[in-house]
């Protein structure tokens, strides 16, 4: 029950943070698409790994697709993490599971894309 506890309180901590530090500031700017504007890491990774149609795609609706996965990942690895008693296994287990979570979630948002038509030359 505590390890469930805490991935919730992990996942909705991460959540509002990407949505009052990310999500929010990006949408108030009003910052699209355009080349001078940054965008954020995951979108850059989906859009030069699955070539996302982005004349389809709700730029804030990819916007907190990204941040639930983010948090789910993360959630995820910290709540497996938790349960190990080694720190160094820790940190080796933490950064070998993040970056299996991300290609896998991030494959997953590609696939919902690409069944609703939204990718380029797919």
């Amino acid at each position: 029950m505590e390890e469930l506890m805490l991935f919730l309180l992990t996942f909705l901590l991460l959540y509002l943070i990407y949505q009052f530090f990310i999500i929010i500031p990006i949408v108030r700017r009003g910052k699209t698409r355009k080349k001078n504007n940054k965008e954020l890491l995951e979108v850059v990774y989906l859009k030069s790994k699955y070539s996302l149609d982005f004349d389809k795609i709700s730029y804030s609706r990819l916007l907190q697709i990204c941040a639930i996965v983010s948090s789910f990942d993360i959630s995820v690895t910290v709540s497996i993490v938790s349960a190990i008693d080694n720190f160094i296994l820790k940190i080796l287990i933490g950064i070998i599971s993040i970056s299996i979570f991300i290609v896998i979630s991030y494959h997953l948002v590609y696939l919902f894309y690409k069944k609703k038509g939204m990718v380029k030359n797919g």
